[in-house]
């Protein structure tokens, strides 16, 4: 045995354990500096760039290394090393060497790398290995020589329950298992509390100590991180809140385990200031046994470690996987799953060509370093395989060297700022990829100028990275307005003349109406903050709004679609209400207004509406003012329900029961009782055209269909997306009939328009065939061409016909012809006694109406789109 070997198996070994928060780490760094040399291996590669930064300071650059996988700093003299675990140079003798968190040696993924450490790492005088409770009794059956040293923490760690994300007190940490839920959670936080730093795996050292120092200035008061700031990240954080209690652990979902939970929220409470932890709402609260361990620092204690060969066989690729799959010597020691160093070496032996180079010790021990290029990408296994065959052919091929056109080729295409945060990331893990690549001296030529430009690459990406996520995650504006809220002082608030509100001289929106409409550059629709900040600042600009809209004469209010505006901004809403004429009120969402406020508003809203309806469609309150027998009386009721127009032929039976002073009545009020249509004329102007609509769309809760233009007569239905039922119940309510066209579209007549069409056409049959001709007169009258002039006529009861020449014309079935003048009374047709005049229907003495049936019935009525009087007198009644 070498004096080496004997110094090292005769050093002090000490096992420092106990939980988070007791100074474990702060303890080895002081005793390795109380040696002439010492290494400590950390399990973060931050973690080791930050204890490096600590002890640069204490005894300068020159004696004190930093050596990661992507970062190597080894001045000449160094003395002291800050590593990561696997990075450890543990061939070189130091007097004193530590592990931190020697309790991952149970971690499924890494924990063959501390375990080798556990069992082979040792300094000259003294090691120390670091971590939990939980790892003491694996220790004692491996390294039966250590000594114990228990640490107490050194602030209480109290369970508080579960808590809404955006109920959480300043200085906390939140705490996520993927990308995407740390995004989300962090979007949300900004949205409520102006702003959060993100700390993700997946950054560089740089990014993340710009991210932590915005927590830790006070910028922000909220941390929202994945479980790395669980392995010795010391922040100023009061409270740890798990936003999940699942993660993935490179091969599925799983729940964490105590230990796990305990080891981040032990993050909370910092030397002596008492710590809590806890979970948000969406997640519930932790089982009491959970809880009473964490608080207590009790788990249950490791029974493995996970263990992997380092007597490798490097004879062929196959002895090399086959002495990696070695049984473990203890029961202990668990053998590792598959690294991904073992899963790229398995695919690489696979390819002839490797295969047929990898054909010496030598060539076999290149081919299994190169395998252990990290994954820093994680993305799927053979697309990293790729990148590791390219690698080791060109240096097989190539005299063992990288050529540098190829490795600049690979850089150049990371060299770019552009993209969004995730781009960014995956960009920033590549390049550490190829930094790692850059770090081995003897892969290129000039390694430290590849280095150099790997870490200008990698500190650009970092930069850009940073002001991404401050960008997206932190509003310093809402921050600022967050902080002088909670002290509690008073903020100096004013709105414009434009509406602009300025709270403490920041532009935070701006009011319309009595709604606080946020920023259009403030991220975030309920950004909780500037909403807070203006409701305090401006106490008395509110009030002063609801007094003056009370105040001001009807010519500040207007409709504005289905809702009021007041000097031109909606303030409240019209909802159906009891009556097609007595909509309800609604006053629009505003967090600035209580009950009474709201309720003063409405008054005032409903008032104007009140008598704006009124004065505009006096006709149809007219009508409800007139005294009638019960059958006029229902059918005004029905008149007005359906604002001012409904079809003839469903009122005959109540028509034929209206008294003499019934019709007298109704002929004041100008209603007309048509032959297609029952209707007031009285409201076809363009002002109450348009207020009947909308009171249509409000009872039946839609938009308000496309009107026609001022003074047309027909118009296309084409736009009108409503059944057929709403469709005639739309062109009703504002004083038009629906016509369809055979085989097309339809379009809507005016119903005063469709009376004198039918009285004129009535004349126009008058003769002795009976029959009338498409004129120019009845298409001008209707404004329509004479295909849509078939239609009309067709809905007012007439049918096409052919005259003893072969031309096309229109009858109406049963119409008797009017004599010619001069003929002799003897030539008129005879009337029966009570048959009435000709072309009028039969009284109800006479003989009963004939009723089309069957097939003719059918054919006379089928098409027709409303139901008309089956023969059509001029001018109704």
């Amino acid at each position: 045995m070498s004096l080496l070997a004997q110094a090292r198996e005769k050093a002090k070994i000490t096992a420092v354990l106990g939980p988070t928060n007791t100074g474990k780490t702060y303890l080895a760094i002081d005793r390795m500096l109380g040696h002439p040399s010492g290494m400590i291996g950390f399990p973060l590669r931050l973690l080791a760039r930050e204890n490096y930064d600590r002890i640069v300071q204490i005894k300068g650059a020159a004696k004190v290394a930093l050596v990661t996988g992507e970062e190597k700093i080894v001045p000449p003299d160094a003395r002291y090393f800050c590593c990561t675990v696997e990075s450890m140079p543990v061939d070189r003798p130091v007097s004193f060497l530590a592990v931190d968190e020697i309790q991952l040696c149970a971690d499924p993924e890494r924990g063959h790398v501390f375990t080798d450490r556990l069992l082979h790492a040792r300094g000259l005088a003294e090691t120390m290995f670091l971590g939990a409770e939980t790892i003491r009794p694996v220790l004692q059956a491996l390294v039966p020589e250590a000594e114990y040293i228990g640490r107490p923490r050194f602030s209480t760690l109290t369970y508080t329950g579960p808590q809404k994300l955006t109920r959480l007190p300043p200085r906390s940490a939140v705490v996520a298992f993927s990308a995407s839920e740390v995004y989300a959670t962090a979007e949300l936080i900004r949205r409520q509390r102006g702003g959060t730093a993100v700390v993700l795996g997946a950054l560089s050292p740089r990014t993340r100590n710009a991210q932590v120092e915005l927590f830790e200035s006070g910028e922000v008061d909220y941390l929202v991180a994945t479980d790395a700031i669980g392995m010795g990240l010391n922040l100023n954080l009061d409270h740890v809140a798990f936003a999940k209690l699942r993660k993935f652990d490179g091969r599925g979902q799983r729940r964490l385990t105590a230990a796990e939970v305990g080891q981040i929220a032990g993050r909370a409470g910092r030397h002596m200031n008492d710590g809590t932890f806890g979970t948000t709402t969406e997640i519930g609260p932790l089982p009491d046994s959970l809880v009473e361990a964490v608080e207590s620092h009790s788990f249950d204690p490791l029974a493995f470690v996970h263990w992997r060969n380092v007597d490798l066989d490097f004879s062929d690729p196959l002895a090399l996987l086959k002495s990696l799959d070695r049984k473990p010597p203890r029961r202990e020691l668990l053998l590792a799953q598959e690294a991904d160093d073992q899963i790229a070496l398995a695919s690489l032996a696979k390819q002839p060509e490797i295969a047929a180079l990898a054909t010496t010790p030598e060539a076999v021990a290149l081919l299994w370093e190169v395998c252990q290029v990290p994954d820093f990408r994680k993305i799927l296994s053979d697309h990293h395989a790729q990148l590791l065959a390219q690698i080791y052919l060109k240096l097989m091929t190539n005299d063992r060297r990288l050529p540098e056109a190829w490795v600049g080729a690979q850089l150049h295409r990371l060299e770019r700022n552009d993209g969004d945060i995730d781009q960014l990331i995956a960009r920033l893990a590549h390049i550490r990829t190829w930094t790692y690549i850059t770090h081995r001296g003897d892969w290129l030529d000039d390694s430290g100028l590849w280095q150099n430009r790997a870490r200008a690459i990698e500190d650009q990406l970092s930069d850009a990275l940073h002001e991404r996520l401050t960008q997206r995650f932190v509003d310093r504006r809402a921050a600022f307005l967050v902080r002088r809220l909670r002290s509690d002082s008073h903020l100096i608030g004013a709105v414009r003349k434009s509406g602009e509100v300025v709270v403490e001289g920041e532009f935070v929106g701006r009011i319309a109406g009595f709604r606080f409409v946020l920023d259009e550059n403030a991220r975030g629709e309920d950004a909780r903050p500037l909403l807070a900040a203006a409701r305090r600042a401006l106490t008395g600009e509110i009030p002063r709004r609801i007094k003056q809209l009370e105040q001001d004469n009807d010519g500040a209010f207007a409709l504005d679609g289905s809702a009021i505006a007041w000097r031109g901004t909606p303030v409240a809403r019209i909802l159906a209400g009891d009556t097609v004429l007595t909509p309800r009120v609604e006053v629009l969402s505003s967090d600035f207004l209580d009950g009474p406020a709201r309720e003063r508003l409405r008054k005032r809203c409903a008032a104007w509406l009140t008598r704006h309806v009124r004065a505009t469609l006096k006709p149809l309150f007219e009508a409800q003012a007139v005294q009638l027998s019960p059958p006029g009386r229902g059918l005004l009721f029905q008149l007005v329900e359906a604002l001012g127009t409904l079809p003839r032929r469903p009122l005959g039976g109540q028509i034929a029961l209206l008294t003499k002073a019934d019709r007298k009545a109704l002929a004041a009020l100008g209603l007309r009782l048509g032959a297609a249509s029952v209707f007031l004329p009285r409201l076809q102007h363009p002002r109450m055209l348009a207020l009947r609509a909308r009171l249509w769309a409000i009872r039946e809760g839609l938009e308000v269909p496309p009107l026609p233009p001022s003074g047309t007569k027909t118009f296309e239905l084409k736009g009108l997306a409503l059944p057929a039922a709403l469709g005639d119940s739309f062109c009703c309510a504002i004083g038009f009939r629906r016509v369809t066209r055979k085989g097309g579209p339809s379009f809507a007549a005016r119903a005063d328009v469709l009376e004198r069409l039918g009285r004129d056409a009535y004349k126009a049959a008058a003769t002795e065939s009976g029959t009338l001709a498409l004129s120019p007169e009845l298409c001008k009258l209707a404004d329509c061409g004479e295909e849509d002039l078939g239609a009309l006529l067709f809905a007012l009861g007439y049918r096409r016909r052919k005259d003893a020449e072969g031309r096309l014309c229109f009858a109406r079935k049963g119409a008797r012809p009017i004599p010619a003048a001069g003929a002799q009374e003897s030539e008129a047709p005879q009337m029966k006694k009570g048959a009435g005049k000709p072309g009028r229907p039969k009284s109800k003495r006479g003989a009963a109406r004939k009723k089309p049936r069957g097939k003719e019935s059918a054919e006379r009525y089928a098409d027709s789109p409303f139901a008309v009087l089956r023969d059509l007198a001029p001018g109704g009644d």
